[in-house]
């Protein structure tokens, strides 16, 4: 069997909930733990240097530009200018030009788990990076988080077009920052979004385990256990994606310190590395999962968007707008001389059909095979004026529906 492949662009994330609701401004003080406060600083690369034990910490942000900039954060709420700190040291984030002060305050306004990545690529001259390096990086990324996002959906050795518009809808909400010294974090709202994260915390040390698994004994078994920690073709073409062309990569999945550790999840854990040397095994295992995802039975209604074949009689070939039974959004059937002349006849007059077969791997599970059982199925008025609309404005259908080619 052969697999068509299924790189397709895939669709922007759009911007985080935060962006459409901060203006810039720092948070409310009291609105602000400054336990969670401190662990952000910390996680983002500011040290403490000092400060009056038990009442308040002096932090200075990362990176040899720092000068004379430092935050004054109380340890608790217990003292009377807890709330003025707070709004000092909020208010020198707004205004400070780290990046990393621009995250901790993104992480502030909206709980979010963070996703991190980092690669390491030869350097060029004066140790610069190309922006097509940055540019992969944030595309690996990307396709991470739909890999993580389809397994929420389902547990699936190969997803192809399946659930895709479920996974993208799922990324609406995330933040994915820029990609700056072979760097990339991603800010993944609590808020429905921890789930994803979730799973990519799992999958990512089950695709680690099975890598050594194999590479220790030839076996790729660990693979197929993966699956159900969301490994799949889609994961790890993903990996492949980021660790090509580097010295290596790391990955790691950070909990949104307002809103605790997941269940399940360790509280901290070390990122997950991928070397140039998993790559064969990853290769393999893609290759396995593509390969080995059965068909699945379906009974699909659909919209008849297309109709062609090679003349005036015989079999030919339908494409339905999925409407109901199977979550693609279109699939290809090749149907007999009579079938065809129903799914023309619906199609003329706005109706979708039924039909049953087998939604095949091949192609991204975007055709059905041994399809029986067409009929035109009713629909209410509103829903068939839509239909008969979408006929006028595609008049190219009477051109393939007449066997032109």
């Amino acid at each position: 069997m052969t697999h068509r492949p299924t790189e397709e662009p895939l669709r922007q994330v759009r911007p985080h909930p935060v962006d459409t609701t901060w203006n810039g401004a720092p948070p409310e003080p009291a609105d602000i733990d400054p336990a969670v406060l401190g662990t952000l600083l910390r996680r983002h690369g500011w040290q403490r240097r000092g400060g009056a034990a038990g009442r308040y910490g002096r932090w200075t942000p990362p990176g040899p530009g720092a000068g004379g900039t430092s935050l004054l954060v109380p340890e608790s709420r217990a003292f009377p200018d807890s709330d003025e700190l707070l709004g000092e040291a909020l208010l020198a984030l707004s205004r400070s030009g780290s990046p990393s002060a621009r995250e901790v305050l993104v992480s502030l306004a909206v709980p979010s788990d963070e996703i991190r990545w980092w690669h390491d690529v030869p350097a060029g001259p004066a140790g610069a990076a190309t922006w097509t390096v940055e540019d992969r990086l944030r595309g690996a990324a990307r396709r991470m988080l739909l890999a993580a996002a389809l397994a929420t959906r389902a547990r699936a050795g190969y997803h192809g077009a399946r659930h895709r518009r479920a996974a993208a809808a799922a990324l609406e909400n995330v933040l994915v920052g820029s990609a700056a010294d072979g760097r990339l974090t991603a800010f993944v709202p609590v808020a429905g979004g921890r789930p994803l994260a979730v799973r990519l915390h799992q999958a990512l040390f089950a695709a680690r385990e099975a890598i050594d698994y194999q590479r220790a004994t030839g076996g790729m078994d660990g693979f197929g256990t993966a699956v159900e920690a969301g490994v799949s073709h889609e994961l790890t073409e993903a990996l492949v994606a980021l660790v090509r062309g580097t010295e290596g990569a790391r990955i790691a999945v950070e909990w949104a310190p307002a809103a605790g550790v997941p269940e399940g999840c360790a509280a901290s854990a070390e990122p997950v590395e991928f070397s140039p040397g998993d790559l064969p095994v990853l290769r393999e295992a893609g290759a396995r999962y593509l390969r080995e995802e059965p068909a699945v039975p379906v009974r699909i209604t659909g919209a008849v968007v297309r109709l062609r074949r090679s003349g005036p009689r015989g079999e030919g070939t339908v494409r339905l707008r999925v409407l109901a039974g199977a979550d693609v959004p279109n699939v290809r059937i090749t149907l007999d001389e009579e079938a065809y002349r129903i799914a023309g006849h619906a199609h003329l007059v706005g109706l979708p059909v039924r039909v049953q077969g087998r939604l095949e791997s091949r192609g991204g599970f975007r055709r059905l095979t041994g399809a029986h059982g067409v009929v035109p199925v009713q629909v209410d008025d509103a829903e068939r004026d839509r239909m008969m609309k979408e006929l006028h404005e595609n008049l190219d259908f009477f051109e393939d529906a007449c066997g032109g080619d």
